[in-house]
């Protein structure tokens, strides 16, 4: 049987109205199944919001993590109840959850989450912001901009310098998800301020150096000591060769100079480098700490030992050193240290 021109207008003008409707009927239902007509599983899933995060970011999380099944759906449902921003922190939910379940999830104050921080004796500035760049939502950039910009300063902070380095107390810090750089950089400020406050290291004085000699001596001890034992005895070594006006030589100011932490090995070259770092050339202190400083170095600069030492030298696979006088001894304590192995030709 043949339609006629007539039922086969119909038919089509009928499929143009049932076509679009049946895919709006479907397209309603699968947004309402998404939204509330799913059975969430099981499994426990702890996710952490960051402070700053947009709710399309969020959804993204969420679908990433197996949370819930459209990102665009919790999009557009969280903006027409409204919800637009959420509080940072870690959330417990579900995998495989309706978006409205979600959504009232993260509507509930969060867990009191932290991530863990460690920073250790000798880090430099800049290897304490790229520990805290690890962190979720926290910038290495920001960090050191933060650091050198008088957002945060040390009450040890000379008023011509502008640099937090050495004055970050190395310790494990908790850091709950809404922090951000600068407050990150405030604990640690005033966790060092604490330490060295409890020292009495604001009225100190050394052999002339003041509170923050005292501190450069200490990163000095932090960077060099490779043993308890021998910290206040490096410390002696360094406040005897300022008494005399000697230069430090001390190679880690060196590496300092150079800007590269991981690098350790030093040539005659790294000698001459023009940098106020380098106590080869320049008689004197740095200008600034070159590494986060520990409570047994700091002690060891407030209190140093008492000796005739002026040199110093690795004596052991443990990182002893062997301490000398005189020049002649120092030779001696070298080629010793040459014959063991334990320094270059």
């Amino acid at each position: 049987m043949t339609l006629s021109r007539r039922n086969r207008t119909l038919i089509v003008i009928g499929l143009l109205v049932v076509l679009p409707l049946a895919l709006l009927s479907g397209g309603a239902l699968w947004f309402w199944f998404q939204v509330g007509a799913c059975s969430g599983g099981t499994n426990n899933v702890e996710v952490q919001i960051v402070k700053g995060w947009s709710v399309p970011r969020i959804g993204d999380e969420l679908h990433k993590r197996g949370l819930i099944g459209s990102p665009l759906v919790f999009s557009v449902y969280a903006r027409l109840h409204g919800d637009t921003s959420f509080e940072a922190g870690t959330y417990a939910m579900r995998k495989h959850m309706c978006i409205r379940d979600a959504l009232h999830i993260l509507k509930l104050p969060p867990h009191i989450k932290f991530s863990r921080l460690t920073i250790p004796p000798g880090f430099w500035l800049k290897e304490i912001a790229a520990r805290v760049h690890k962190l979720p939502g926290q910038d290495q950039a920001a960090f050191l901009e933060s650091a050198q910009n008088n957002a945060v300063r040390s009450a040890y902070e000379p008023q011509n310098v502008n640099n937090l380095e050495g004055l970050l107390f190395p310790d494990t810090y908790n850091v709950d998800a809404d922090e951000d750089e600068t407050q990150i950089l405030q604990t640690m400020v005033t966790q060092f301020d604490t330490t060295a406050n409890k020292l009495g290291l604001a009225r100190a004085s050394v052999q002339g150096q003041g509170p923050y000699q005292i501190i450069i001596i200490a990163s000095l001890i932090e960077a060099e000591a490779k043993t308890e034992r021998d910290r206040p005895l490096i410390a002696s070594v360094i406040y005897n060769r300022l008494a005399q006006h000697m230069p430090l030589q001390i190679d880690s100011t060196l590496i300092y100079a150079r800007g590269d932490p991981k690098n350790r090995k030093l040539s005659d070259k790294d000698k001459l480098i023009n940098s106020p770092y380098n106590t080869y050339t320049h008689v004197g202190l740095p200008p600034t700490p070159i590494a986060a400083v520990s409570l047994a170095s700091l002690q060891a600069a407030l209190a140093p030992a008492q000796t005739p030492y002026l040199y110093y030298v690795v004596a052991d696979k443990q990182g002893n050193h062997a301490f000398a006088a005189t020049l002649a001894e120092q030779d001696q304590n070298i080629a010793k240290a040459k014959a063991a192995g334990l320094l270059g030709p």
